[in-house]
């Protein structure tokens, strides 16, 4: 049992290094989702995840009014597959504490990064696309992948997720890829509102072709 008019939100982050410079632009780009995500019909909690080499859970499971301004501190390299795989376990863990009537009738995980894969010591590429497939077809969340200055469908499809849920955009664009992101959760949230069944659901978590334009590819 699910809450369908509840969602949980969770935002992957890298802040390798390289993400200094479209900090500003990122850190602007997630507190701009929270705040219009608040504004949604329904009910929200967030959960942030960042990564380099290490991993870090930031918040986890907060009520959206509740959610603190994000301040991005960029430094080591890119354990991508540890992040994801860290991250997927740690929601999973948090959801089956809840009783389950409050568990979220949607949730939406987002991944965010600038560079590929070279750091990781835990995960595996395969591993990684058998979990992301597990929680698409078992758990039913909705998966998207941001990769900036890369052919961020083909790295999405390598760890398992949708062409359709992946998004390229560049240094110049990151700003709308943020905005393009949370129309995208707009649209999942508003359809599981309507009572719309999981395919419907999962049809309206997509990145549309003029967003991909607009963002770099």
């Amino acid at each position: 049992m699910t809450n369908k008019d509840t969602a949980l939100l969770i935002f992957l982050l890298d802040r390798s290094g390289s993400m200094h410079d479209i900090k500003a632009d990122i850190e602007g780009g997630l507190n701009a989702y929270v705040a219009q995500q608040l504004a949604e019909a329904g009910t929200a909690m967030a959960s942030l995840y960042q990564f380099d080499d290490r991993f870090e859970a930031t918040y986890r499971n907060v009520p959206l009014a509740e959610v603190p301004r994000f301040e991005l501190e960029p430094r080591g390299t890119t354990a991508l597959f540890d992040g994801i795989g860290k991250t997927i376990t740690d929601v999973r863990l948090q959801i089956a504490k809840m009783p389950p009537e409050m568990r979220p009738g949607i949730v939406h995980l987002n991944i965010a990064t600038d560079g590929l894969e070279n750091a990781s010591t835990k995960y595996t590429r395969q591993a990684i696309r058998d979990m992301v497939q597990t929680q698409e077809e078992v758990d039913k969340w909705i998966i998207s992948y941001m990769g900036c200055d890369q052919n961020a469908v083909e790295v999405g499809a390598s760890l398992g997720i949708a062409p359709e849920r992946s998004l390229t955009y560049t240094r110049e664009t990151a700003v709308e890829a943020m905005d393009t992101y949370s129309q995208l959760t707009t649209s999942v949230r508003g359809a599981s509102l309507r009572g719309a069944d999981w395919d419907e659901v999962l049809a309206e978590g997509i990145f549309t072709e003029r967003q991909r334009k607009n963002t770099g590819k």
